[in-house]
């Protein structure tokens, strides 16, 4: 099992597998993750809970057979998403990521992961208010705040963003909680250095990373 730093503060670059050339997949994984990546950020998505279609439980199998020594970072954009986490936690993620807007049971969900070892994330979207997932932050390791509204990659990020991520870094900060927090949507090397100050621990880039020519300096920049 890869090595998973749960450092607040020590920046980890996570690039967008969606964003990737499929044609050479397991090359483009090989070298973004040789080019100082720390995570790779899978984005389920049903056509459901969002109006698109990704890939399932064997694209993550794959992508672990092809890249065993990064941390799979599964991002479940999907409806009723307890009824598909065995199967991703069974194909090799190493974080489980659910959104609070598609859940039913909350604490049975955390159980469910925890019992198999895997880092539990709760996600929100632009329009979900912080107050929705506050009180249960002491039971996951990471929050994913959502700066595009989810399904598309390649979208702009939404400035208003930030206050969120800063209002969320400091309710972590004030209950000393051993919390990640993830933001991913239109992150590139231009606003990076604004999401880092703003209490960012993990920044997720699809576009920005394999949309450029040389994957390690885009990576240093985004970490700053």
């Amino acid at each position: 099992m890869p090595s998973l730093d749960l450092t607040r503060g020590k920046i980890k670059i996570a690039p967008s597998v969606l964003a990737s050339n499929f044609e050479n997949l397991k090359d483009e994984l090989l070298l973004v993750e040789k080019s100082g990546a720390d995570w790779l950020h899978l984005d389920i998505m049903d056509g459901h809970f969002v109006p698109n279609i990704s890939f399932g439980p064997q694209f993550v199998h794959t992508t672990r057979k092809c890249c065993p020594n990064i941390v799979l970072d599964v991002h479940l954009m999907i409806s009723h998403p307890e009824m598909m986490i065995k199967e991703f936690i069974d194909a090799g993620a190493d974080i489980i990521t659910f959104h609070i807007e598609a859940i039913s049971d909350f604490q049975e969900t955390v159980k469910m992961i925890k019992s198999k070892d895997v880092l539990v994330g709760i996600s929100l979207n632009p329009e979900t208010p912080f107050s929705a997932i506050n009180s249960i932050l002491d039971q996951v390791d990471i929050v994913l705040l959502m700066s595009v509204n989810p399904g598309f990659g390649g979208q702009s990020f939404i400035p208003s963003s930030l206050e969120k991520i800063k209002q969320i870094h400091s309710y972590i900060e004030e209950e000393n909680l051993n919390v990640l927090l993830e933001v991913d949507g239109g992150v590139n090397i231009y606003n990076a250095e604004e999401i880092r100050k703003s209490g960012a621990d993990v920044l997720v880039a699809g576009t920005a990373i394999f949309g450029s020519n040389d994957y390690a300096k885009t990576i240093s920049l985004l970490r700053g």
